[in-house]
């Protein structure tokens, strides 16, 4: 496996990969250092329960679906936000995702301090998403992974973080690609019914 950094991608899991954790989940990778590890968010599991039920400030801020997102399974008491600023300037609060490629089209994404006042920032963003949890590897073992087929690593954009309706996110993402991974979009949840 080659040793680009993997942050500001896509983690679509395969069909193959059974762990409820992450089964038909889209990861966006906020960062991948390869001697400390990789961490990145689940952007496709909505929760019911509304960003403002937790963090009642920031609520009128975050994009729609304003619910908490299950980011994964590590930390799953403590927040992280993902916001896109609204103007060309870099907020109070905000900070830029670390060895993004230049080409990247997610590189106006960063993440957002929760403890800046929201008064402060949440008018100068565009976009924000809160996450509970998120999904953590320590050095290697996200490559042990990508190596056996279990995770697909795709190119990210910003809708794919803020989709509106995350449920259908792993298919639309898998469409896209063309090819065998548009066919596997196809592939149904339970293959025994097939």
């Amino acid at each position: 496996m080659d040793q680009r950094s993997l942050t500001g991608h896509l983690l679509v899991a395969t069909p193959l990969l059974e762990d409820p954790n992450f089964r038909r989940s889209v990861v966006f990778m906020i960062d991948d250092d390869t001697s400390e590890g990789s961490i990145g968010v689940i952007v496709n599991r909505p929760s019911d329960l509304p960003v403002s039920d937790v963090l009642a400030e920031w609520g009128g801020y975050t994009s729609s679906p304003s619910v908490m997102f299950s980011g994964g399974p590590v930390g799953a008491g403590s927040g992280l936000a993902l916001g896109v600023p609204g103007a060309e300037s870099a907020p109070l609060g905000w900070r830029p995702l670390a060895n993004v490629a230049e080409s990247s089209q997610v590189g106006g994404l960063g993440t957002i301090d929760l403890d800046t006042p929201p008064e402060l920032l949440g008018d100068a963003l565009g976009r924000l998403r809160v996450f509970a949890g998120y999904a953590g590897w320590s050095a290697g073992q996200l490559g042990d992974e990508i190596e056996e087929g279990a995770w697909y690593v795709l190119s990210a954009t910003p809708d794919d973080v803020f989709c509106d309706e995350p449920g259908g996110l792993w298919a639309q993402v898998l469409r896209r690609q063309g090819g065998e991974l548009a066919l596997l979009a196809t592939f149904p949840d339970d293959p025994t019914l097939n």
